[in-house]
């Protein structure tokens, strides 16, 4: 067993109509479809997509990963079209078009439709459309599961918890930002699943990943970003976490683009556009 012959495979739910899966609850498909195409909501979770997630992607250093990008199949054209646009520069991605339905179960089967037939673990993470990772993520994903052979061997999942990184918001000014670590996060939360065994990262609520299987906590610093905005579904209810976020300087700019591939002035010129 090396993890040099395992799979990587992560995903993003963009903006899916799930039945489950939120904080916020709606009646419907159709009423969550309403919500979550919204033009103001969808647009501010593009430009994060495009601030965030996938200038990280695009410079992993490890680029063997595949990553399933997962909508509705109701997504209007136009919005499909920019989502295609925005990841044509990103080999890896895969987009997946489902019917509305029950989130973990359709999660589950996008999640396998991307793997292949290898013997050896998959390793799996998740991320939202507002998230990023490590430029080093993939790499060192990799180099944890080497570490951790016998405990892949001998449980059918392992989570691998890298726990350490920032709360991010990006806007005209820049980035506003601060420290974190924070347990079982989804940002740079990644699992194994054997071969033989089909469930998925997104088959265990991922803050009681400890419940099911063995986890293995890595304080490695600047490992993810969280992305922050009024759209969070984890900010539509009452009594939520709040963060003092402080605008970067010239020093956390330039950590940002040399840990996420995030450039700042790139990030001013996106939301600079109205």
């Amino acid at each position: 067993m090396d993890s040099k012959d395992m799979q990587v495979v992560g995903l993003c739910r963009f903006s899916y109509p799930a039945l489950g899966g939120f904080q916020v609850q709606h009646d419907t498909a159709e009423a969550r479809a309403a919500y979550l195409y919204d033009p103001a909501r969808i647009d501010d979770r593009f430009r994060m997509f495009e601030a965030f997630t996938l200038p990280a992607l695009r410079a992993q250093t490890d680029p063997d990963f595949t990553f399933v990008v997962v909508i509705g199949d109701d997504l209007p054209d136009a919005m499909r079209a920019r989502l295609e646009s925005l990841l044509a520069g990103l080999p890896q991605a895969q987009i997946q078009a489902w019917p509305a339905g029950p989130h973990r179960d359709v999660m589950r089967e996008a999640i396998n439709a991307a793997r292949d037939a290898r013997s050896e673990p998959c390793l799996q993470f998740r991320m939202d459309d507002d998230d990023a990772v490590s430029i080093h993520f993939v790499e060192r994903l990799r180099a944890l599961a080497q570490e951790c052979r016998p405990l892949l061997r001998h449980n059918p999942h392992v989570a691998f918890d890298f726990n350490t990184g920032w709360v991010a918001s990006p806007g005209r000014e820049g980035i506003r930002a601060a420290q974190v670590v924070e347990t079982l996060w989804t940002p740079a939360l990644a699992m194994s699943a054997k071969g033989k065994h089909r469930n998925t990262i997104m088959n265990f609520g991922h803050t009681r990943l400890g419940r099911f299987m063995p986890v293995v906590s890595m304080p490695t610093p600047h490992m993810f970003l969280r992305g922050h905005n009024d759209h969070n579904d984890s900010r539509q209810k009452e009594n939520i976490r709040r963060f003092k976020l402080e605008p970067l300087d010239a020093e956390g700019e330039a950590l940002f683009q040399s840990e996420f591939n995030v450039d700042s002035d790139k990030v001013r010129a996106l939301y600079a556009r109205r």
